[in-house]
Formats: C-alpha cells, sequence, structure tokens
C-alpha cells in the first residue's frame, strides 16, 4: 500500500491542522492505520492508532486533543489535532500496520511538517 499524507503546515500555539492520509488501496486491509512523528534525534513515536474494526489509540501526551478517524470509502485516514502545543512540532507520518508499533508497520507516507509557534 501507498500512503500519501497532506496538511501540514505552521500554526499558533492553541490553533489545530487536520492530516489526511489517502490510501492506494482499501485500509481494510491493515490491521492498523496509524499516525508516528519524529522529531530530529529522537526517535519515531506512535501519536495515534485506529484499527480496522475501529477501535482507537493515542499516545498519552496527545489524549483530548488529538482525533483519528477513517473514512473507508475514501481509503482516507484523518489525523484531527486541536489545541496545539508547541512540544507537537514534528515529522508526522502515515503508517499502515500490523500492530502499533514500529517494527509492526508495513508501510510509511513520506511525513508532513507540523510546525507550531509558540
Amino acid at each position: 500500500v501507498q500512503l500519501v499524507e497532506s496538511g501540514g503546515g505552521l500554526v499558533q500555539a492553541g490553533g489545530s491542522l487536520r492530516l489526511s492520509c489517502a490510501a492506494s488501496e482499501s485500509i481494510f486491509s491493515p490491521n492498523y492505520m496509524g499516525w508516528f512523528r519524529q522529531t530530529p534525534g529522537k526517535q519515531r513515536e506512535l501519536v495515534a492508532g485506529i484499527a480496522s474494526g475501529g477501535s482507537t489509540k493515542y499516545a498519552d501526551s496527545v489524549k483530548g486533543r488529538f482525533t483519528i478517524s477513517r473514512d473507508n470509502a475514501k481509503n482516507t485516514v484523518y489525523l484531527q489535532m486541536n489545541s496545539l502545543k508547541a512540544e507537537d512540532t514534528a515529522v508526522y507520518y502515515c503508517a499502515a500496520a500490523r500492530r502499533l508499533a514500529l517494527p509492526g508497520v508495513d508501510a510509511w507516507g513520506q511525513g508532513t511538517l507540523v510546525t507550531v509557534s509558540s
């Protein structure tokens, strides 16, 4: 599966962005679709994931602020990010995965940069 992210950009702290991830094939096939993020010098980390059955998982740092969702008809996964903080600044990657951990990822998108100014 090929994944293409969009929606990143520059936003002020407290603002919102919505990331989109368009998949080249049905997003039913992977066990999970997820969003990860990475900053320079740090390991890529899970932000949010959604199972094929619809259950979701979030990193503690984004709970209550970010929402992951999917549109199966469009083969698209979204990440709605509200109340953004400077520490959310990172490159965000969409992933198709067997499990929500780095070794379990089968496909990555190219990444989209989110910059939150304080």
